[in-house]
């Protein structure tokens, strides 16, 4: 049974610093792609950072781009997002995501986790 387990959301002031941490199990986990979304209340889910299965090319939604930093060790089966500079803006719950093709007829395997609240207030 696959599962993604995040961890280390919580309440920090403007300006701070947190950082989340996904562990996987029941999967090949460096066969896949991962990334995390977040959601906030009344908002589509949207992609916040990505990265590959080999660590070699990672993208970010602008927003957060020079703020946050996705990064994985394999040998850990864990993607880590680490996020500095937090604004209000940034408080959502936030999911990671692995993803592995199974080819061009097929759709890929997707595993979710069950989310962390990042809240940003004063």
């Amino acid at each position: 049974q696959v599962q993604l387990v995040e961890s280390g959301g919580g309440s920090v002031q403007p300006g701070g610093s947190l950082t989340l941490s996904c562990a996987a199990s029941g999967l090949t986990f460096g066969n896949y792609a991962t990334s995390w979304y977040r959601q906030a209340p009344g908002e589509a889910r949207e992609m916040v950072a990505t990265i590959r299965s080999d660590s070699r090319s990672s993208d970010y939604e602008d927003s957060v781009k020079g703020r946050f930093t996705i990064s994985r060790d394999n040998a850990k089966n864990t993607v880590y997002l680490q996020m500095n500079s937090l604004k209000p803006e940034d408080t959502a719950v936030y999911y990671c995501k692995a993803t592995r093709s199974r080819g061009p007829w097929s759709g890929p395997f997707v595993y979710w986790g069950q989310g962390t609240q990042v809240t940003v207030a004063s």
